[in-house]
Protein backbone atom coordinates (compact mmCIF):
# COMPACT_ATOMS: atom_id res chain seq x y z
CA UNK A 1 0.00 0.00 0.00
CA UNK A 2 1.33 3.22 -0.87
CA UNK A 3 2.08 5.71 2.09
CA UNK A 4 0.06 8.24 1.06
CA UNK A 5 -2.96 6.33 0.90
CA UNK A 6 -2.24 4.59 4.15
CA UNK A 7 -1.60 8.09 5.98
CA UNK A 8 -5.50 9.36 4.68
CA UNK A 9 -7.12 6.44 6.01
CA UNK A 10 -4.88 6.56 9.19
CA UNK A 11 -6.47 10.32 9.73
CA UNK A 12 -9.51 8.85 8.40
CA UNK A 13 -9.93 6.98 11.62
CA UNK A 14 -8.65 9.54 13.78
CA UNK A 15 -11.01 12.56 12.56
CA UNK A 16 -14.37 10.84 12.52
CA UNK A 17 -13.31 9.54 16.29
CA UNK A 18 -12.55 13.11 17.09
CA UNK A 19 -15.62 14.57 15.88
CA UNK A 20 -17.55 12.38 17.84
CA UNK A 21 -15.51 12.27 21.04
CA UNK A 22 -15.62 16.59 20.78
CA UNK A 23 -19.55 16.31 20.69
CA UNK A 24 -19.51 14.30 23.67
CA UNK A 25 -17.80 15.86 25.86
CA UNK A 26 -19.20 19.59 24.55
CA UNK A 27 -22.58 17.86 25.06
CA UNK A 28 -22.25 17.39 28.72
CA UNK A 29 -20.03 20.41 29.92
CA UNK A 30 -21.75 22.89 28.25
CA UNK A 31 -25.48 21.36 29.35
CA UNK A 32 -23.41 21.72 32.88
CA UNK A 33 -22.45 25.68 32.33
CA UNK A 34 -25.88 26.31 31.34
CA UNK A 35 -27.99 24.33 34.56
CA UNK A 36 -25.45 26.01 37.07
CA UNK A 37 -25.67 29.32 38.88
CA UNK A 38 -23.25 29.33 40.72
CA UNK A 39 -20.08 28.01 38.49
CA UNK A 40 -17.67 30.85 37.02
CA UNK A 41 -18.58 30.88 33.56
CA UNK A 42 -15.74 32.70 32.24
CA UNK A 43 -12.93 30.05 33.92
CA UNK A 44 -14.75 26.82 32.90
CA UNK A 45 -15.08 27.88 29.43
CA UNK A 46 -11.12 28.87 29.53
CA UNK A 47 -10.58 25.17 31.19
CA UNK A 48 -13.04 23.13 28.81
CA UNK A 49 -10.74 24.71 25.46
CA UNK A 50 -7.37 24.01 27.42
CA UNK A 51 -8.07 20.74 28.11
CA UNK A 52 -9.41 20.47 24.34
CA UNK A 53 -6.69 21.46 22.83
CA UNK A 54 -8.32 24.84 21.50
CA UNK A 55 -5.92 27.49 20.18
CA UNK A 56 -4.80 30.30 22.98
CA UNK A 57 -7.77 32.82 23.40
CA UNK A 58 -7.43 36.57 24.93
CA UNK A 59 -6.16 35.93 28.18
CA UNK A 60 -8.49 38.69 29.44
CA UNK A 61 -11.40 37.92 26.92
CA UNK A 62 -14.48 36.93 29.00
CA UNK A 63 -15.03 33.79 27.31
CA UNK A 64 -19.30 32.52 27.18
CA UNK A 65 -20.92 29.34 26.87
CA UNK A 66 -21.46 30.34 23.03
CA UNK A 67 -18.22 31.29 22.23
CA UNK A 68 -17.02 27.78 23.22
CA UNK A 69 -19.70 26.75 20.88
CA UNK A 70 -18.50 28.36 18.33
CA UNK A 71 -15.30 27.81 18.72
CA UNK A 72 -15.40 23.97 19.34
CA UNK A 73 -18.54 23.55 16.96
CA UNK A 74 -19.02 25.25 14.08
CA UNK A 75 -15.54 27.32 13.79
CA UNK A 76 -13.83 25.64 10.44
CA UNK A 77 -10.32 26.83 10.91
CA UNK A 78 -10.24 25.44 14.71
CA UNK A 79 -8.78 22.26 13.89
CA UNK A 80 -9.86 20.85 17.18
CA UNK A 81 -13.55 21.74 16.44
CA UNK A 82 -15.92 18.81 15.29
CA UNK A 83 -16.55 20.98 11.82
CA UNK A 84 -12.59 21.43 10.74
CA UNK A 85 -12.68 17.50 11.91
CA UNK A 86 -15.70 16.35 9.51
CA UNK A 87 -14.28 18.39 6.71
CA UNK A 88 -10.55 16.65 7.55
CA UNK A 89 -11.87 13.45 7.38
CA UNK A 90 -13.86 14.27 3.96
CA UNK A 91 -10.90 15.03 2.52
CA UNK A 92 -8.45 12.49 3.36
CA UNK A 93 -10.97 10.06 1.99
CA UNK A 94 -11.15 12.61 -1.24
CA UNK A 95 -7.24 11.60 -1.48
CA UNK A 96 -8.15 7.78 -0.69
CA UNK A 97 -10.98 7.38 -2.83
CA UNK A 98 -9.18 4.25 -4.93
CA UNK A 99 -9.69 3.15 -1.56
CA UNK A 100 -11.95 4.09 0.36
CA UNK A 101 -16.05 2.65 -0.06
CA UNK A 102 -18.42 4.30 -2.40
CA UNK A 103 -20.69 4.13 0.70
CA UNK A 104 -17.73 5.61 3.59
CA UNK A 105 -17.29 8.44 0.82
CA UNK A 106 -20.89 9.13 0.67
CA UNK A 107 -21.33 9.18 4.39
CA UNK A 108 -18.49 11.61 4.85
CA UNK A 109 -19.46 14.07 1.81
CA UNK A 110 -23.07 14.08 3.42
CA UNK A 111 -22.25 14.30 6.65
CA UNK A 112 -19.13 17.34 5.30
CA UNK A 113 -21.79 19.17 3.02
CA UNK A 114 -24.68 19.04 5.60
CA UNK A 115 -22.37 20.48 8.60
CA UNK A 116 -23.98 23.92 9.91
CA UNK A 117 -21.95 26.81 9.84
CA UNK A 118 -23.84 27.90 13.18
CA UNK A 119 -26.22 26.83 15.62
CA UNK A 120 -28.90 28.16 17.56
CA UNK A 121 -28.72 27.36 21.69
CA UNK A 122 -32.22 25.71 21.62
CA UNK A 123 -30.40 23.50 18.91
CA UNK A 124 -26.78 22.84 20.45
CA UNK A 125 -28.19 19.08 21.71
CA UNK A 126 -29.08 18.01 17.91
CA UNK A 127 -26.35 19.12 16.56
CA UNK A 128 -24.16 16.96 19.27
CA UNK A 129 -26.72 14.25 18.67
CA UNK A 130 -26.43 14.50 14.77
CA UNK A 131 -22.80 14.29 14.89
CA UNK A 132 -22.97 11.23 16.81
CA UNK A 133 -24.47 9.43 14.54
CA UNK A 134 -23.05 10.73 11.61
CA UNK A 135 -20.01 9.29 12.87
CA UNK A 136 -21.82 5.56 14.38
CA UNK A 137 -22.88 5.11 10.82
CA UNK A 138 -19.20 5.95 9.38
CA UNK A 139 -17.86 3.32 11.76
CA UNK A 140 -20.69 0.95 10.90
CA UNK A 141 -19.92 1.25 7.22
CA UNK A 142 -16.69 0.04 7.87
CA UNK A 143 -17.09 -2.43 10.73
CA UNK A 144 -19.84 -4.29 8.38
CA UNK A 145 -18.15 -4.04 5.05
CA UNK A 146 -14.55 -3.00 4.58
CA UNK A 147 -12.09 -6.83 4.23
CA UNK A 148 -9.65 -6.54 7.03
CA UNK A 149 -6.50 -5.93 5.32
CA UNK A 150 -3.77 -2.93 6.17
CA UNK A 151 -6.28 -0.52 4.97
CA UNK A 152 -8.99 -1.95 7.49
CA UNK A 153 -5.93 -1.81 10.18
CA UNK A 154 -4.33 1.49 9.47
CA UNK A 155 -8.17 3.17 10.04
CA UNK A 156 -8.39 1.38 13.04
CA UNK A 157 -5.44 2.01 14.36
CA UNK A 158 -6.29 6.09 13.85
CA UNK A 159 -9.75 5.51 15.46
CA UNK A 160 -8.07 3.49 18.32
CA UNK A 161 -5.10 5.91 19.26
CA UNK A 162 -7.73 8.92 19.01
CA UNK A 163 -10.25 7.28 21.44
CA UNK A 164 -7.25 6.52 23.75
CA UNK A 165 -7.06 10.24 23.30
CA UNK A 166 -10.48 11.82 23.90
CA UNK A 167 -11.14 9.81 27.05
CA UNK A 168 -8.29 10.93 28.33
CA UNK A 169 -9.00 14.54 27.72
CA UNK A 170 -12.71 13.64 29.58
CA UNK A 171 -11.18 12.11 32.25
CA UNK A 172 -9.23 15.53 32.82
CA UNK A 173 -12.33 17.55 32.24
CA UNK A 174 -13.46 15.91 35.41
CA UNK A 175 -11.04 18.60 37.64
CA UNK A 176 -13.56 21.01 35.81
CA UNK A 177 -16.64 19.66 37.08
CA UNK A 178 -15.68 18.85 40.65
CA UNK A 179 -16.58 22.57 41.69
CA UNK A 180 -20.25 22.59 40.32
CA UNK A 181 -20.80 19.55 41.38
CA UNK A 182 -20.96 17.03 38.51
CA UNK A 183 -21.07 13.22 39.43
CA UNK A 184 -19.14 10.72 37.58
CA UNK A 185 -22.37 9.06 36.33
CA UNK A 186 -22.00 12.65 34.34
CA UNK A 187 -18.67 11.81 32.94
CA UNK A 188 -19.97 7.69 32.26
CA UNK A 189 -23.28 9.31 30.60
CA UNK A 190 -20.86 11.88 28.10
CA UNK A 191 -19.15 8.25 26.47
CA UNK A 192 -22.19 6.23 26.89
CA UNK A 193 -20.31 4.13 29.28
CA UNK A 194 -22.83 4.32 32.20
CA UNK A 195 -25.40 1.79 31.45
CA UNK A 196 -21.95 -0.99 30.69
CA UNK A 197 -20.60 0.44 34.06
CA UNK A 198 -23.86 -0.57 36.16
CA UNK A 199 -23.86 -3.83 34.46
CA UNK A 200 -20.67 -4.29 35.34
CA UNK A 201 -20.41 -2.98 39.14
CA UNK A 202 -24.36 -3.40 39.86
CA UNK A 203 -24.61 -0.05 41.78
CA UNK A 204 -24.11 3.98 41.47
CA UNK A 205 -20.62 5.05 40.48
CA UNK A 206 -17.98 5.77 43.00
CA UNK A 207 -14.74 7.24 41.94
CA UNK A 208 -12.57 4.57 42.03
CA UNK A 209 -15.20 2.04 40.33
CA UNK A 210 -15.79 4.40 37.52
CA UNK A 211 -12.37 6.01 36.82
CA UNK A 212 -11.31 1.75 36.81
CA UNK A 213 -14.26 1.32 34.31
CA UNK A 214 -12.41 3.99 31.85
CA UNK A 215 -9.26 3.51 32.40
CA UNK A 216 -8.71 -0.32 32.38
CA UNK A 217 -12.10 -2.08 32.01
CA UNK A 218 -11.08 -4.64 28.79
CA UNK A 219 -14.18 -5.17 27.31
CA UNK A 220 -15.74 -1.57 26.87
CA UNK A 221 -14.59 -0.14 23.78
CA UNK A 222 -13.91 3.24 25.26
CA UNK A 223 -11.83 2.48 27.82
CA UNK A 224 -8.12 3.36 27.61
CA UNK A 225 -6.65 0.19 28.09
CA UNK A 226 -8.96 -1.34 25.43
CA UNK A 227 -8.42 1.51 23.02
CA UNK A 228 -4.57 1.07 23.33
CA UNK A 229 -4.99 -2.89 23.16
CA UNK A 230 -6.79 -2.59 20.05
CA UNK A 231 -4.03 0.12 18.53
CA UNK A 232 -0.86 -2.72 20.13
CA UNK A 233 -3.10 -5.42 17.80
CA UNK A 234 -3.35 -3.05 14.55
CA UNK A 235 0.54 -2.76 14.67
CA UNK A 236 1.25 -5.97 15.32
CA UNK A 237 -0.97 -6.57 12.33
CA UNK A 238 0.88 -4.23 9.87
CA UNK A 239 4.20 -4.90 10.53
CA UNK A 240 6.53 -6.94 8.87
CA UNK A 241 6.17 -10.93 9.29
CA UNK A 242 9.94 -11.17 10.29
CA UNK A 243 9.70 -8.36 12.95
CA UNK A 244 6.91 -10.03 14.83
CA UNK A 245 8.03 -12.60 17.92
CA UNK A 246 11.59 -11.35 17.66
CA UNK A 247 14.21 -12.10 20.22
CA UNK A 248 15.22 -9.24 21.62
CA UNK A 249 11.98 -8.01 22.84
CA UNK A 250 9.78 -4.64 20.89
CA UNK A 251 11.34 -2.99 18.52
CA UNK A 252 8.78 -0.85 17.13
CA UNK A 253 8.79 2.85 19.02
CA UNK A 254 4.99 3.43 18.94
CA UNK A 255 4.51 -0.45 20.03
CA UNK A 256 6.56 -0.09 23.04
CA UNK A 257 5.02 3.69 23.47
CA UNK A 258 1.61 2.08 23.75
CA UNK A 259 2.63 -0.88 26.01
CA UNK A 260 3.94 1.10 28.50
CA UNK A 261 0.86 2.97 29.10
CA UNK A 262 -0.80 -0.03 29.08
CA UNK A 263 1.37 -1.79 31.61
CA UNK A 264 1.23 1.32 33.49
CA UNK A 265 -2.42 1.20 33.91
CA UNK A 266 -2.09 -2.43 34.77
CA UNK A 267 0.18 -2.00 37.54
CA UNK A 268 -0.73 1.58 39.08
CA UNK A 269 -2.97 1.28 41.70
CA UNK A 270 -6.08 3.46 40.64
CA UNK A 271 -6.38 5.22 44.38
CA UNK A 272 -2.83 6.85 42.83
CA UNK A 273 -4.04 7.64 39.63
CA UNK A 274 -7.20 9.22 40.90
CA UNK A 275 -4.51 11.48 43.45
CA UNK A 276 -3.76 13.00 40.30
CA UNK A 277 -5.81 12.24 37.77
CA UNK A 278 -5.50 15.59 35.28
CA UNK A 279 -1.46 15.23 35.25
CA UNK A 280 -1.75 11.50 34.73
CA UNK A 281 -4.19 11.97 31.98
CA UNK A 282 -2.10 14.72 30.43
CA UNK A 283 0.97 11.81 30.35
CA UNK A 284 -1.22 9.46 28.47
CA UNK A 285 -2.18 12.20 25.70
CA UNK A 286 1.53 12.97 25.68
CA UNK A 287 2.78 9.28 25.06
CA UNK A 288 -0.54 8.78 22.61
CA UNK A 289 0.91 12.00 20.79
CA UNK A 290 4.30 10.32 20.57
CA UNK A 291 2.95 7.14 19.55
CA UNK A 292 0.97 9.07 16.21
CA UNK A 293 4.82 10.53 15.52
CA UNK A 294 6.65 7.57 15.47
CA UNK A 295 4.14 5.74 13.30
CA UNK A 296 4.42 8.79 10.87
CA UNK A 297 7.92 8.58 10.81
CA UNK A 298 7.97 5.06 10.22
CA UNK A 299 4.89 4.04 7.84
CA UNK A 300 4.32 7.76 6.43
CA UNK A 301 7.55 9.25 5.95
CA UNK A 302 7.67 12.64 4.46
CA UNK A 303 9.28 12.15 1.03
CA UNK A 304 12.05 15.06 0.27
CA UNK A 305 11.51 16.54 -3.16
CA UNK A 306 15.01 16.22 -5.78
CA UNK A 307 16.95 18.60 -6.43
CA UNK A 308 20.28 19.25 -8.77
CA UNK A 309 23.37 18.77 -6.72
CA UNK A 310 26.72 20.42 -8.06
CA UNK A 311 29.78 18.73 -9.23
CA UNK A 312 32.46 20.09 -7.25
CA UNK A 313 35.33 18.35 -8.96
Amino acid sequence: MLSRIAESLFWIGRYVERADGTARILDVHLQLLLEDPWVDEATACRSLLSVMGAADVQPDAELTRSDVLNLMAVDRSQPASIAYSVNAARENARRAREIVSTELWECLNATYSRMPFSVRQEKVHDLFAWVRERSALAVGVVNSAASRDDAYQFMMLGRSLERADMTARLLATRSLTEASGASWTTILRSCGAYESYLRTYHGMPSAANAAEFLLLDRLFPRSIQYSVSTALSCLYDIQPRHERGGRVGVTDQAQRLLGQISSDLEYRPIHDTLADLPRYMDGVQDAVSRASEAIRQRYFPSITAPSWVGDNS
